[in-house]
């Protein structure tokens, strides 16, 4: 049992302290204690020092707020949640990933509205606007037809 590599126990309503001997366990790379919770009781204390128990993600851990240790919000030594670790799930770019799509949101709203608005209530920028594309649609037309004729042309120049 000394070669396991991963451990899942999650959701078995499992209680008291996590067993020393699971540090013992050098090659585990995967462990989950999620979510062993009764209604009374359920995994407590601290997470055993060790080799790899300590570095396994908080999510293995989630769902026994009795658990204490490096990897969770709560820190043993203090008692209660560390003033320097966030909320499992949650980042500090969590609130700079938001205020960065409500400021997009915001500045496309009031750009397409400046547009639109303009051209709503201006009517020599609205013919002006409207213009200038039919003009780039003729460009394009007229260049991708002299384009093709000329490619032709030199089709018919090879073939002969």
């Amino acid at each position: 049992m000394k070669k396991l590599e991963s451990i899942d126990l999650s959701q078995n309503h499992l209680s008291g302290e996590i067993l020393l001997s699971l540090s013992s366990l050098t090659f585990l790379s995967h462990l989950n204690l999620s979510y062993n919770n009764l209604s009374y009781n359920n995994l407590s204390g601290k997470i055993p020092l060790g080799t790899q128990l300590q570095t396994f993600d908080a999510l293995g851990y989630i769902g026994n707020p009795q658990l204490c240790g490096n990897s969770l919000p709560r820190n043993c030594t203090i008692g209660e949640e560390s003033q320097t670790r966030t909320p499992i799930g949650k980042t500090e770019e969590d609130s700079n990933n938001s205020n960065f799509y409500i400021g997009m949101v915001v500045g496309f709203a009031v750009g397409f509205w400046a547009v639109c608005g303009v051209l709503f209530f201006n009517k020599t920028w609205r013919h002006a606007y409207f213009k200038f594309f039919d003009d780039v649609k003729d460009w394009v037309y007229v260049t991708t037809v002299l384009k093709v004729n000329w490619l032709l042309e030199k089709l018919r120049s090879c073939h002969l």
